[in-house]
């Protein structure tokens, strides 16, 4: 009879701590960014090597104080592919990451097809928005657009324990 009990007992807490840690991964730590109307989607000029505001309705964001690279949004832009490639800069090996199943607008599998169509273009949003972070930003040929954080080259080195090299920022610099 005992081992009926702590077999139940094991039983019962396993699947409460299965159950609580899903809960943290996917709910918990997230909460929604409402949209302030200017500046919500930036993109590198490529003349002034700086991050300015670009149209953005529909806007969409969560973010998680646990993680650099919880952030992601979505967007719709009127601003035409061509113009915006004449005058942002291109953000090269990007990948969208998931977002949680209730994020219904970002779905990183269609977006990762899409750019890797060519029906997609991503852009850089802002380098080193932290230390070895940066935000990216894909927009879609119908207006579509989606941001999410990328770890960076310097961000790669200094998670691995490689030395940083000399055209990484200080990590005490501030973008």
């Amino acid at each position: 009879m005992t081992g009926k009990i702590l077999a139940m007992v094991t039983l019962l807490s396993s699947l409460a701590a299965g159950i609580g840690i899903y809960y943290l991964q996917v709910y918990a730590f997230y909460e929604e960014i409402p949209a302030s109307g200017h500046g919500d989607v930036q993109l590198t000029n490529i003349v002034t090597g700086a991050p300015e505001p670009v149209l953005a309705d529909d806007f969409q964001a969560i973010d998680a104080d646990s993680s650099p690279i919880r952030y992601r949004a979505c967007f719709t832009t009127s601003m035409s592919i061509p113009m915006l490639t004449e005058t942002y800069e291109p953000y090269e090996g990007a990948a969208p990451r998931n977002a949680p199943g209730w994020f219904e607008c970002f779905d990183a599998e269609a977006l990762g097809a899409e750019i890797e169509a060519g029906t997609a273009l991503v852009f850089t949003g802002q380098r080193n928005l932290e230390f070895g972070i940066d935000r990216v930003v894909a927009i879609t040929n119908d207006g579509r657009g989606y941001v999410w954080h990328e770890i960076n080259e310097c961000g790669d080195k200094a998670y691995d324990g490689s030395p940083l090299g000399e055209d990484c920022p200080s990590r005490d610099e501030e973008s």
